[in-house]
């Protein structure tokens, strides 16, 4: 901090305290009311800044530079309209409980009371999707108020902290340099919860332990998991959707509870006990007539050992101590049969997947309807960290999966992308591009939005053409490898299954992104 100059203003006193907490790059789409801080970042050359071509692409890359890095990225947005464009990808950001802080620019105080054209309720936009929001007021305290939305962001759970920064208050001098603060730790272990963890491993009944979050990030947490049902006849599953999980050979596999809601219920029904580590109780992704909302029977008696604020393996430790359960080794499941060639098919991808995937890779899954299917391969294939959809908005595998690039440059991104969701954020193959990011994406082509036409169904529906022609992606069909290039991404189409295998391990094996087009 001795270095930082005299004169600061606002903006590059933020700059500079934010850095000292630890913050390296700032994934920005700016616009004239952020100009102070471009400034101030190229001034101090402190930050790695990466260009979004949509605010959604900015907030999906920042998610995924937090899963990875396991620490906080900024973002740099513009007014109220631009946070709106963000929104979708904070919602998942959320959802995932990574550590993120926003800044996003507002008019000068003394312009707000003049209603110019992109006037707005900034704050009002930002509450819904920000666990912290404060709006700065003057130069002086602005770093403080940085500073203190980084600890929010990197305390337990990760957070959404969003500090508003209106333009004068960035441009203004008087800015000053702001201490670290320390985050605020994990919620303690609640004794009375351990020990009715404890009754209900003992009571005989059929016990289900959910874990998620830091348990399925953590191999040494994953080997006392199973070491714990081992010992007790427990049976593990994972929340639908995780913000990652460690997987592969040489590790724990996690069944996840199914997304379909007649799947989950059956998956859930046998169980009379229930134990939660940084899980919630699951439930429907939507209502449904005639189901119910929450997942687990009706009684089951439910104890809560870590809530998400806590520390699951901790939780996992005191457990296995009380009982006296040791780390699980692994053992490998069965390879998948090496595919012979022929269509690429829900049947088959699985094991394509698993034999094409290299080591170390992280694995970035918004395959959606075709997500069931995907899945399994992650438990096969060499070792690989697997990062999904969390909050359900569609639009976040590209941007994701730049933003894991860019945390772990040493590292292959492999994206498993439904078609139709990868059309809400496709500027992010540019960031990639211009990154040089190592990112093979996969498009999984069924040219409709698939999963749409099962929910049609599951609500009573039958639907006619013209339901049906809203939710296919035909008319005219999308040249995936065609809009790549237009971005600097070569790619190809690929219709068999065994090309697929031999495109994805050429991409990985090559620096920078690739695209490939499977038909399904």
């Amino acid at each position: 901090m001795s270095t930082a100059p005299k004169d600061m203003n606002g903006a590059e006193s933020v700059v500079r305290s934010l850095h000292a907490g630890g913050v390296d790059v700032c994934f920005a789409n700016p616009g004239t009311s952020e100009m102070q801080f471009v400034d101030a970042l190229d001034r101090t050359k402190l930050m790695r800044c990466v260009l979004g071509l949509f605010e959604g692409v900015v907030t999906g890359a920042a998610d995924g530079y937090a899963r990875m890095a396991g620490k906080p990225a900024v973002t740099l947005l513009h007014l109220a309209p631009g946070f709106a464009n963000a929104a979708a990808n904070l919602h998942n950001a959320r959802k995932a409980r990574v550590p993120m802080l926003n800044l996003v620019g507002d008019h000068a105080l003394r312009h707000q009371k003049f209603d110019a054209p992109l006037s707005a309720d900034v704050e009002g936009a930002c509450a819904p999707f920000s666990d912290w929001l404060r709006s700065g007021r003057d130069a002086g305290s602005f770093a403080a108020d940085a500073m203190t939305a980084l600890a929010v962001a990197k305390g337990q759970p990760g957070r959404i902290a969003t500090l508003i920064a209106p333009a004068d208050i960035g441009w203004d001098a008087g800015g000053k340099m702001a201490e670290v603060i320390a985050p605020k730790g994990p919620t303690p272990l609640d004794e009375h919860a351990l020990s009715a963890a404890v009754a209900a491993l003992e009571s005989g009944e059929r016990t289900v332990i959910i874990a998620g979050n830091t348990v399925l990030e953590d191999t040494d947490a994953l080997a006392l998991l199973h070491g714990i049902a081992e010992k007790t006849g427990a049976d593990i599953l994972a929340p639908t959707s995780n913000r990652r999980m460690e997987r592969g050979r040489g590790r724990f596999a996690v069944d996840k509870i199914p997304y379909p809601i007649n799947a989950a219920l059956e998956t859930l029904a046998p169980y009379t006990r229930a134990i939660l580590v940084e899980a919630p109780p699951p439930v429907a992704f939507f209502a449904y007539p005639g189901k119910p909302s929450l997942l687990l029977p009706v009684g089951c008696n439910t104890v809560t050992l870590a809530d998400v604020d806590g520390h699951g393996p901790s939780a996992l430790a005191a457990l296995a101590d009380r009982i006296g359960a040791k780390r699980s080794q692994p053992r490998d499941l069965p390879a998948l049969p090496v595919p012979q060639a022929g269509a690429i098919t829900l049947k088959n991808i699985a094991a394509a997947l698993a034999h094409a995937l290299p080591d170390n890779a992280i694995i970035v899954d918004e395959a959606v309807s075709s997500g069931g299917a995907t899945f399994e391969a992650g438990d096969t294939a060499a070792p690989n960290t697997w990062l999904a959809l969390t909050g359900g908005s569609i639009g976040i595998g590209i941007p994701l999966s730049a933003g894991a690039a860019i945390a772990c440059p040493d590292r292959p991104v492999i994206t498993l992308q439904a078609d139709g969701s990868a059309m809400y954020t496709i500027q992010a193959l540019w960031t990639q591009a211009r990154e040089n990011a190592n990112v093979t994406t996969i498009i999984l082509a069924n040219r409709s939005y698939e999963i749409l036409k099962g929910e049609l169904h599951n609500v009573g529906a039958q639907p006619g053409p013209d339901a049906l022609s809203m939710l296919n992606l035909d008319r005219p069909h999308l040249d995936f490898v065609a809009l790549a290039k237009g971005m600097g991404v070569p790619g190809r189409r690929v219709e068999d299954v065994t090309d697929l295998m031999r495109a994805i391990k050429d991409a990985a094996k090559e620096p920078g992104p690739y695209l490939i087009e499977a038909a399904v």
